[in-house]
């Protein structure tokens, strides 16, 4: 009898092994190695005609087709549409609305005349028209299969020939000529490349629903976000009701943009101006709070950030960021400190961005350093008054890009002050908006009046 051949394989980077281990030494993560039975029956190659070399200058470029779901941050984030022929991964946490917004997106080109099939591993058919009849979806194109093989998900996909197909989710496909379980590694990356293949040669698009880790990344080998044309990241915390679709790779438009969407009782509905629904519940002349202007992609969005500092109960001091990069205020806390004067090193800090965003751009620096110096001094900023400017580590106030577009949507939500660094205050005065810069932290904290 022959021998059974197994291999531990990494389901977080896809690294193999001979033996188990505790710790994967190419990711570093803990408990992640699993064992699979090794299949020495490869999948049967699709035949391609060979191609010649080209020279670039003679190749004619073609235009993408793109279709428009009627939902426009949602095609905002896809560069403007559904892209015939592209291969799509929809990730995110358990709950947040992954199946929600695709459903009532595809339900929308379906009703554009696309033909749609819904592929779902997870529920019933009974569940998902459920599911639609809550969302309000009632549409004749729309085409619901309740399948895992993914070669009977292709034979209904030949003969159905829809414009397009959604799979939920990749993890609970399985191809049956390979011998791993549903969600293993060999499986999510073999039933991609065969889906890849599929898309490409029949000029399908399919949408692929991916579940995330502890870490917050699609589970499954990172060969297959490399092998789509778009990954999104729909984020957002369970407890808020506004979720952001975050492009993260993108073939056929900007990998900046973000779509809003807030989660009622009827679906996902898009929120057209971000930037008044995030300062609606804004308290204003409360210490700890400022405003700060971030640009994600096309559009600028005003968000509240919110600092607590208070004494410590315990032997080492907590600091909690929400919203933003824990390492970066933790480094502002330091320049803070030394560049400041503020002594906080013996204090709980929190730092929060209000509405669940998540902002990462170094201009929300000084906004931070500012809400902080805020709520210790328990001197509130004034109302009026936004703060934008990239900190450095000897505490000077650095310049940001794309600064008149923040202006703009300052004065749009009436705000008439901004302080920002000095270069930037020359560069853009702006008649009857208030430009104040300033130089380092001490100048600015002098200026705020903290």
């Amino acid at each position: 009898m022959k021998k059974v051949e197994s291999k531990f394989i990494c389901s977080n980077c896809g690294y193999e092994s001979i033996k188990w281990l505790g710790k994967c030494p190419n990711c570093a993560e803990w408990d992640t190695l699993a064992e699979e039975i090794v299949s020495h029956s490869r999948l049967p190659a699709h035949s391609t005609p060979k191609s010649s070399p080209v020279r670039i200058g003679d190749i004619s470029p073609t235009k993408h087709l793109r279709s428009a779901s009627g939902i426009e941050e949602f095609d905002r984030v896809l560069g403007g549409g559904v892209v015939s022929g592209s291969l799509v991964l929809i990730g995110g946490d358990p709950g947040i609305g992954k199946s929600t917004l695709l459903l009532q997106s595809v339900s929308r080109l379906a009703e554009r005349g696309k033909k749609v099939l819904y592929a779902s591993g997870e529920e019933s058919q009974e569940q998902t028209k459920l599911r639609a009849e809550r969302l309000g979806v009632e549409t004749s194109n729309l085409y619901v299969l309740s399948e895992t093989n993914l070669e009977s998900i292709l034979q209904s996909t030949s003969e159905l020939k829809p414009h397009i197909v959604v799979i939920d989710s990749i993890q609970t496909v399985y191809h049956p000529d390979l011998d791993s379980a549903p969600g293993s590694v060999g499986q999510v990356r073999e039933c991609g490349g065969l889906i890849m293949r599929t898309a490409k040669s029949n000029s399908i698009a399919f949408f692929l629903i991916g579940h995330v880790t502890k870490g917050g990344v699609i589970a499954g080998p990172r060969t297959l976000e490399h092998l789509v044309d778009t990954v999104l990241y729909l984020e957002g915390d369970l407890q808020h009701h506004f979720r952001i679709l975050r492009g993260v790779k993108n073939r056929f438009g900007s990998t900046n943009e973000i779509g809003v969407f807030e989660m009622g009782e009827k679906g996902l509905k898009e929120i057209a101006n971000p930037s008044e629904a995030f300062l609606s519940e804004r308290s204003g002349g409360s210490p700890g709070a400022v405003v700060t202007c971030s640009v994600e992609g096309s559009r600028s969005i005003l968000v509240e950030i919110q600092a607590l500092v208070s004494p410590t109960s315990f032997g080492m001091p907590q600091r909690v960021a929400t919203g933003t990069d824990q390492k970066r205020l933790a480094m502002l806390l330091a320049v803070l400190e030394r560049r400041g004067g503020l002594k906080i090193s013996n204090k709980d800090v929190f730092c929060n961005v209000a509405g669940g965003i998540r902002v990462d751009e170094t201009a929300a620096d000084f906004a931070i350093i500012a809400a902080l110096a805020s709520n210790y001094r328990n001197k509130p900023i004034a109302r009026d008054t936004i703060v934008v400017g990239e900190v450095g580590l000897a505490g000077e106030i650095r310049r940001v890009p794309q600064m008149e577009r923040r202006i703009t949507e300052a004065r749009r939500l009436g705000f008439t002050r901004c302080v920002c660094s000095i270069a930037d205050s020359e560069d853009f005065s702006t008649e009857g908006f208030d430009m104040v810069g300033v130089f380092d932290v001490n100048n600015a904290l002098e200026v705020l009046s903290l």
